[in-house]
């Protein structure tokens, strides 16, 4: 289940975040980061939680018109679980009414991935 970053879950969202290769375990930018996502109205921040969080994702908004998906990080020990294409899919449906949905330059190889996965799964659904 997708909820919420909130203040209380900082280490662990910190944790997430060192996996992804621009944050790689710089203690200023992932403090910088957080920041961004704690006082930016524009940013978003969310925790895939199960038994345990194990996953985090986050957007931004661009001009009110699109949402930028900027960082997913999965738990290594969690990994290859589709974890990340759930936190992607579940933000394509919270999102998707409202706004273009997109991911940048980071995690587009992944975002691709997962929605052409879905795309052959809708079509052979459709057979």
């Amino acid at each position: 289940m997708l909820i919420r970053f909130k203040k209380n879950m900082e280490k662990i969202a910190m944790g997430l975040l060192s996996f992804m290769p621009d944050e790689k375990k710089d203690v200023k930018k992932l403090q910088q980061t957080i920041k961004e996502y704690e006082t930016n109205p524009d940013w978003h921040l969310f925790l895939w939680k199960e038994d345990d969080v194990l996953g985090a994702i986050g957007v931004r908004i661009e001009d009110n018109v699109d949402v930028v998906i900027q960082h997913v990080s999965v738990n290594p020990s969690h990994r290859n679980m589709g974890i990340g294409k759930k936190m992607i899919n579940e933000i394509n449906r919270q999102y998707q009414d409202k706004y273009t949905v997109n991911a940048s330059e980071e995690v587009q190889e992944f975002y691709q991935k997962c929605n052409s996965k879905h795309d052959q799964n809708e079509n052979s659904n459709k057979k």
